[in-house]
């Protein structure tokens, strides 16, 4: 019986390098592939049966990660924000590979999860919508770029409902043709972009309509089905995490911890994770500050620490509603006391 032998790959757009390792750290091959599933196949099965294979989560990984499944690998995908290359004298792929590899077999990697498909194409129509949701902003804000140019002032807080679309119809009599041909581009196309994150919504919430956690963190104060959504997707088995602070330090809400001796120094919340989970646990208190349940913490730690750092600590506490909505389908902190009773 041949013994299990590690295989480390550099995953790039066009072509691959695909070492093989013993496990005794002995480098057995190094190639290089175009990424044919044929070929990456054939070169992964030089390993023989059920190898140790190591990527890194980088883009267009999906394929590979599925493709080497079916042919029954163990899979390990490296969070690139966790490896530390050092100041190495060389930087190579072939480098890269055997550096993963060595790590996967001390057990030093620090490995990221991997969404299973239905995951990963829920993730596809949230983070789109999200970018959709940007790029329209952008356009708004060209309309309210040309206006300003013209010295005009809007006449409502939202330009593009119906009081605004008509100082917007008006206002195209009185300017020069160029600056009309571009606002009426504009219009065009915030209109085709409405029309695509409508399409957008409709088909996440019929993917979600019986996800329970779904439900269960909707209510939640401020957050609604587009939050919500960003947090199932995002976030996917939530029982990856053994604890709400696990979850809230992946989302990267919590602060930086440095320790020496008796010193110790926790500074700004860290910022890694998932950007959109962040972003959307704090936009889901900026408005009503959390609701009944967290208005109050709001307000203490604003007096004491500013509103900023207490609408990120509220954040934090709201995530932690989040966890247990979605690791129990219901947030019992939540119901009302009789239902308690």
């Amino acid at each position: 019986m041949s013994e299990r032998e590690y295989v480390g790959i550099d995953l790039h757009r066009r072509r691959s390098v695909i070492v093989r390792v013993d496990r005794d750290g002995k480098h057995l091959s190094t190639v290089r592939v175009a990424n044919e599933p044929l070929e990456v196949v054939a070169a992964v099965a030089a390993a023989g049966p059920n190898p140790e294979v190591v990527l890194e989560a980088t883009y267009g990984y999906y394929w590979l990660v599925d493709l080497l499944q079916e042919l029954g690998a163990s899979i390990h995908l490296a969070n690139p924000s966790g490896l530390n290359w050092g100041n190495r004298r060389v930087k190579n792929d072939e480098r890269d590979a055997l550096d993963l590899v060595k790590k996967l077999r001390l057990g030093e990697l620090p490995e990221a999860w991997i969404p299973p498909p239905e995951i990963r194409e829920l993730r596809e129509l949230v983070r789109y919508r999200a970018k959709a949701v940007r790029l329209r902003s952008g356009l708004k804000a060209q309309v309210h770029a040309v206006m300003a140019k013209n010295g005009i002032l809007p006449a409502r807080v939202d330009m593009f409902g119906p009081g605004g679309q008509a100082q917007l119809d008006a206002i195209g009599k009185d300017l020069p043709m160029n600056y009309v041909i571009r606002i009426e581009s504009l219009r065009d196309l915030i209109e085709v972009y409405d029309r695509e994150v409508t399409m957008l919504e409709r088909e996440i919430h019929r993917h979600l309509k019986d996800h329970p956690g779904y439900r269960a963190i909707q209510q939640i104060p401020g957050v609604g089905p587009t939050f919500g959504a960003i947090f199932v997707a995002e976030i996917g088995d939530v029982t990856r995490f053994s604890s709400a602070e696990k979850l809230c330090s992946w989302a990267g809400l919590t602060p930086r911890h440095r320790e020496s001796d008796t010193k110790v120094h926790r500074g700004r919340v860290t910022k890694q994770g998932s950007k959109l989970v962040r972003w959307a646990a704090i936009e889901a208190v900026a408005k009503n500050r959390g609701g009944t349940c967290l208005q109050a913490d709001y307000h203490r730690l604003a007096e004491r620490r500013g509103k900023q750092k207490a609408r990120t600590a509220v954040a934090r506490k709201l995530l932690v509603f989040v966890y247990y909505g979605l690791r129990d389908g219901v947030i019992r902190s939540l119901q009302p006391a009789q239902d308690a009773a």
